[in-house]
């Protein structure tokens, strides 16, 4: 691990709780590193686990509404042209993008589980102008497994709580397989609720 990422990791050790919402919030590094420290913190008895699962959630909640108000009063403009400087890359929108027209507002929880399109998935939700209160709801649902595994895992490493992104590995593929079907599912659901087009015919 680079000594940039210590030297981070160190210096939101400091501020306990608000240290791992912090790191969560601003992405400047990975969130199962963040989560991962935290879980080690945990261990050390440095913080407790229910305050690390609060400010995880509350941390990573606030980092998607960030791009989600970014693409709600930006527009894909916006993001294009400062999307760098949040690490958002053009091809993370674009299949943010895909997925969201694919399988709709419901991906904002299945997302959270899938590489490339987990960070990004928040922008189409803005521009599309997705309820803000279903929005959150479904962020805060997918945040709290999220956080839980991870804390858990860098509780479970100790020391050793860096490797955390390769043991998650095995544990993460099943939940990403899950999170697809699930997508799936939810589409079909969602467009058997639709009511069906009635042509009407005009006679002359």
């Amino acid at each position: 691990m680079s000594n940039f990422i210590t030297n981070i990791l160190t210096f939101f050790q400091e501020m306990g709780y608000l240290g791992i919402a912090l790191g969560l919030m601003i992405e400047i590094i990975p969130s199962e590193l963040v989560l991962g420290f935290g879980g080690y913190l945990i261990g050390t008895g440095a913080i407790n686990f229910w305050g690390a699962l609060l400010a995880g959630v509350i941390g990573g909640t606030f980092a998607q509404l960030f791009l989600y108000w970014a693409g709600y009063f930006g527009g894909r403009p916006f993001l294009l042209k400062y999307g760098k400087y949040i690490f958002i890359k053009e091809t993370q929108i674009d299949a943010a993008e895909q997925w969201f027209e694919k399988y709709g507002v419901g991906v904002v929880f299945t997302a959270r589980f899938i590489p490339i399109v987990r960070h990004a998935i928040s922008i189409p939700a803005g521009i599309a102008k997705m309820s803000f209160v279903k929005f959150t709801v479904y962020t805060i649902a997918a945040m709290i497994p999220w956080t839980i595994l991870f804390l858990l895992l860098g509780n479970m490493l100790g020391e050793n709580w860096s490797q955390i992104k390769h043991i998650a590995q095995p544990i993460i593929l099943p939940i990403i397989i899950v999170s697809v079907i699930g997508a799936m599912i939810y589409t079909i659901w969602k467009r058997k609720q639709e009511p069906p087009i009635v042509i009407v015919s005009k006679r002359k």
